[in-house]
């Protein structure tokens, strides 16, 4: 290693673990003789110089270096290249300075696109995209090598790189044209996906149709690539068009669910494709794809019997079944309530607390049973009123004399049971009642909020909420017990207009929708929840507390006009949901609902 590496003040530079004062000793140790220092020297420096696809101003200073080992060093070129690669297609404030870096680097690298290793061919020519305008000059090497190359992988490559370089429109379809008569499969595959990459919208159906034919099984796990951002995969290009994405499904991609979470109204088409696939996973007891089915089926109106669910009912996996039950709740397969209150019996611990993933809320097959199938769904309430528990509870809801027949078993099941226990107002009955008053007085918040939303007294809930030792957590509960008892929370209203200063637009939303529901103002509250509406790209499930709140106030403010109407209109999903599903109707049909009604409002 030069002694070049010695004038760099690397103690003054940073990788991913601080101080990159370590960075020239390990560069030595890459250049050295023996293979085990040098592959722990690489390994160090993928981590600290490459982190998880970050870079840092060390890495740009390590460039010149990792280069010249991979020319002129004693092994592990590959790697190097491989890291070159990472560094030029690195995020961070420092992307821009690497890649400059990695670009400046490249002239005495260029010998290697011609090496007899086809791997280090096909890194050099992903280094060489990565730097994308930096690489325009190296154009005409691009072209000479892809009439020189005879390996189909690092072809397909350079047509992947000329493609995502060229500043040419017509020469890159020409050229990608032309490369459709090609005999290789994957040069012809990587043609075909430049050409859908860049071709308008609604992708031409015969392209699509050869993509397909050439490039084999199409995921819609868009996974890692060696190519900067313009990139598509063929997969996640075909997702630009529902049309094309469907002509995939039909044709055996695994593009059903993708289409189902990205295309609005594409339940119907999709179902069929993610049910096949849904059971035949089972079989080894994977149940997602039985959930998928469950949130595929909420979104249609169902009601047909559903055969192929059959071998998923009758499994021994106890896991299988509850997912197998939940989708015929959803699909509305007619004796699914009787299917439910079979679980219930042969399967009562897991239908109460399995969850269908690590955040969800166990059971929800009793509850969504009931949400389906209201009052036919009276034999199950009945079941949870006998043996209530936490991932039944909900099921009780509608039934208020059913919940307030076992009102001291829900007092144990808070939180659980807290909006069963507060729909029973007086009916609770005066032992629930003095359970609850209890629970608060010990300082139980959840107990403390619905003994104020059945009595009216709101006292030991603001009291609860001002002992929190903790200032924030105080004003997160006072919003939340502010927006559930409205004004009897009026003593908490300084605590909640603190909140209206939070860093994030949610909480700021929150907030005012709490100090709406306490003093019904709206001239203040209604500007700052619009705004979170206004001013979100990407909208999650707490977008909804928003839209519920402008509904409630029957308001749609103007500066929230364009993104109601877009949430309201738009043939692609604007709330995105949680993955893996649970099984729950997706959250953006919620949101269209509920913006469809803001659009509705008079004036």
């Amino acid at each position: 290693m030069p002694d070049a590496i010695d004038d760099i003040d690397w103690a003054a530079l940073e990788h991913a673990y601080g101080a990159a004062d370590d960075v020239p000793d390990l560069l030595r140790a890459a250049g050295s003789a023996d293979p085990q220092v040098r592959d722990e020297a690489l390994e160090e420096l993928v981590s600290s110089l490459c982190h998880q696809g970050s870079v840092y101003s060390a890495t740009a200073a390590a460039v010149p270096f990792l280069a010249r080992l991979a020319l002129d060093g004693p092994g592990d070129r590959l790697r190097l290249l491989w890291l070159l690669h990472g560094a030029a297609d690195g995020a961070g404030p420092e992307w821009r300075q690497v890649r400059r870096a990695v670009a400046a680097a490249l002239p005495p690298l260029l010998a290697l696109a011609d090496d007899e290793d086809r791997s280090v061919r096909r890194t050099m020519v992903w280094i060489i995209a990565a730097c994308e305008e930096a690489s325009l000059p190296l154009m005409p090497l691009l072209r000479a090598r892809l009439a020189e190359e005879d390996d189909a992988e690092v072809r397909a490559d350079l047509v992947t790189a000329l493609g995502l370089l060229d500043v040419s429109p017509e020469a890159r379809e020409a050229r990608n044209r032309a490369l459709l008569s090609e005999a290789e499969p994957l040069v012809r595959g990587a043609a075909l996906t430049d050409l859908l990459r860049t071709a308008p919208l609604p992708l031409p159906a015969a392209w699509v149709d050869a993509a397909l034919d050439v490039c084999g099984p199409v995921s819609d796990h868009h996974g890692d690539h060696p190519w900067p951002a313009g990139y598509r995969p063929l997969g996640q290009r075909l997702m630009d068009d529902p049309e094309a994405a469907l002509r995939a499904v039909r044709r055996g991609a695994p593009l059903a669910w993708e289409l189902t979470q990205t295309w609005r109204d594409r339940e119907r088409d999709a179902l069929p494709w993610l049910a096949a696939s849904a059971v035949d996973a089972a079989v080894d007891g994977d149940v997602e794809g039985l959930y998928r089915v469950a949130r595929t089926g909420a979104a249609l109106e169902g009601g047909a019997p559903a055969p192929w669910l059959e071998p998923a009912l009758r499994s021994d996996d106890p896991a299988v079944r509850v997912a197998a039950v939940h989708a015929a709740v959803r699909l509305r397969v007619p004796g699914a309530v009787g299917l439910v209150l079979r679980l219930m019996d042969e399967f009562p611990e897991e239908t109460a607390t399995l969850a269908p993933t690590p955040v969800s809320a166990p059971g929800t097959v009793v509850p969504a049973a009931v949400e389906v199938f209201g009052a036919a769904a009276l034999p199950v309430a009945r079941r949870v009123a006998a043996r209530p528990c936490h991932g039944w509870v909900d099921a009780l809801l509608p039934f208020p004399e059913l919940a307030a027949g076992c009102a001291a078993d829900l007092v144990g099941l808070l939180p659980a049971a807290a909006g069963v226990l507060a729909s029973l107002g007086p009916a609770l009955g005066a032992g629930a009642v003095a359970a609850l008053r209890a629970g608060a007085d010990a300082g139980d918040l959840e107990a403390a909020t619905v003994l104020a939303r059945v009595t009216g007294d709101a006292g030991p809930a603001v009291a609860v909420v001002r002992a929190l030792p903790d200032a924030v957590a105080r004003r997160r509960a006072a919003v939340r017990v502010a927006g559930e008892l409205g004004p009897a929370a009026a003593a908490l209203l300084p605590l909640v207009e603190e909140r209206l200063l939070a860093p994030d637009r949610e909480s700021r939303a929150d907030a005012a929708a709490a100090i709406w529901r306490v003093t019904g103002r709206t001239h203040d509250t209604a500007p700052v929840i619009a705004d979170q509406l206004a001013r979100s790209r990407d909208r999650h499930e707490p977008h909804l507390g928003a839209l519920r709140a402008l509904v409630a106030m029957r308001l749609l403010p103007e500066a929230a006009r364009t993104a109601v109407e877009h949430i309201a209109l738009s043939p692609r999903r604007v709330v995105s949901g949680f993955l893996p599903c649970d099984g729950t109707p997706h959250p953006d049909l919620t949101a269209r609902s509920l913006a469809r009604e803001l659009l509705e409002l008079p004036g």
